[in-house]
């Protein structure tokens, strides 16, 4: 009975809690065509600040602190979301073969591409921003590797809310790739 005792309490806890609310960040189809010399690329699991990382949608506070709602979540695991974004609109402006990580083919991809942010938020200015670096690595040596740092930003329409900050997020990612492809490939 004691070892009951604690699954029954952690059902109960879990029945008192409502279903959750998720929000999925919209597709965006980017018009930009860059020719790129990599007929294939890994696309690294990016790396997001831990605010930014959680299921929570973060924002920033007028006093510059961020803060982040429970009762809204990611439909998708953050980082996840945007590298499978990253990856599809990388091959739509380059026509490329682009996979997330790991790799899923028996050929080496020709080139990697990392995406480290320090920033990746909705600020109290209304925009949404998205700053770091990325690199990309040429894996057959030829000295085409990369490093660019980056600080996009895209306004967050009125009224500024979670539905609106999701469609800033897609948009600011599809101006990552964009750039990724005309500066790095």
């Amino acid at each position: 009975m004691m070892k009951a005792l604690p699954i029954l309490a952690l059902a109960a806890l879990a029945a008192c809690s409502g279903p959750e609310t998720r929000l999925s960040t919209p597709e965006v189809t980017s018009d930009v065509s860059v020719r790129t010399s990599f007929p294939s690329l890994e696309m690294r699991l990016v790396s997001l600040p831990t605010y930014a990382s959680e299921e929570e949608i973060a924002s920033q506070n007028s006093d510059g602190t961020i803060k982040s709602g429970d009762s809204l979540l990611w439909a998708d695991d953050p980082a996840r979301s945007v590298t499978m974004a990253l990856a599809r609109h990388l091959s739509q402006i380059t026509g490329a073969t682009v996979a997330p990580e790991p790799w899923p083919f028996d050929a080496y991809a020709a080139g990697r591409v990392d995406v480290r942010f320090t920033e990746m938020l909705a600020r109290a200015d209304n925009r949404f921003q998205l700053t770091g670096q990325y690199f990309v690595v040429d894996s057959e040596g030829r000295g085409r590797d990369k490093s660019v740092l980056f600080d996009i930003q895209e306004p967050v329409a009125a009224p500024y809310g979670p539905a609106q900050i999701a469609a800033a997020r897609a948009g600011a990612v599809a101006k990552l790739a964009a750039d990724i492809a005309q500066k790095a490939l």
